[in-house]
């Protein structure tokens, strides 16, 4: 298959994915603690499951060969040489609460390298591609190249983080405090989109922790293709999940390890 060819499969998989889970926002649906009553709240929807089998029978029909690893129903062929890393619903608690910073993330590794990504917003009708190399935004407004911002101080910087409750107790939420406590604003709850806003030079800065692969692996080439760096805390690869940092500018990257990974 061709890279337009498989362009043009992700974004039958967006639109597939997108019919399966509207019907669902801003409305009445079940809903399921995978935490079992224990903290943190861990919500999974209808809609949540609804779109991933839609996704699931989508690549099995197309790419039988395939790996598939997703959020709601665990991994298959997981050392095929391309494996599909699906979140239907990043951001399920924005999700419960009717604010469309939620997405649904389609990623493909290859050699367990994320090589292709995309996050489509099917409310606001925006999806955002890359592949590492460069990254695009289409939407109501049409079509542009994403670039991310320089800005190299962190005096200067925007950071963006899901919930800073997320962070363990100790140590590692005492170096997102140091982090923050040294930003010009911090940002709570935007879960993948705070991703694509770095990707597009709105934020500088995005640290999380206790990420699984589907959280990021989609992510990772629209960040790098708009020009910025995805890592752990130790700079190693980002692919397995974990503890996450993303920046627009590399030189802001490099300042932000030496502080989070000293």
């Amino acid at each position: 298959m061709s890279v337009v060819e498989l362009g043009r499969f992700m974004d039958d998989l967006a639109e597939a994915s997108g019919k399966a889970i509207m019907p669902f926002f801003r409305a009445q649906f079940a809903l399921e603690d995978k935490a079992r009553g224990g903290s943190p709240f861990d919500p999974v929807t209808e809609a949540d499951r609804a779109a991933e089998v839609v996704l699931r029978a989508m690549i099995a029909k197309a790419f039988p060969a395939h790996g598939i690893l997703g959020e709601e129903f665990g991994t298959e062929r997981a050392d095929a040489e391309c494996v599909w890393v699906l979140d239907p619903i990043d951001g399920t608690r924005a999700f419960i609460a009717g604010l469309p910073t939620w997405g649904t993330l389609i990623g493909l590794n290859h050699h367990g390298v994320p090589a292709r990504g995309m996050m489509h917003q099917p409310f606001l009708r925006e999806r955002f591609t890359g592949d590492g190399h460069a990254a695009r935004l289409r939407g109501p407004a049409g079509e542009r190249t994403l670039r991310t911002r320089r800005c190299a101080d962190l005096s200067q910087a925007i950071l963006a983080t899901t919930d800073p409750r997320l962070f363990a107790e100790g140590e590692e939420a005492d170096r997102f405090r140091a982090i923050e406590g040294r930003v010009r604003l911090s940002r709570y709850g935007a879960d993948c989109y705070a991703y694509c806003m770095l990707a597009a030079g709105q934020i500088d800065l995005v640290v999380e922790a206790g990420l699984k692969p589907y959280d990021i692996c989609a992510l990772i080439p629209i960040v790098e293709g708009a020009g910025g760096r995805v890592t752990a805390w130790d700079g190693g690869p980002a692919a397995g999940g974990g503890r996450i940092v993303a920046a627009g500018d590399p030189r802001l990257h490099e300042a932000v390890l030496r502080l989070l990974h000293p």
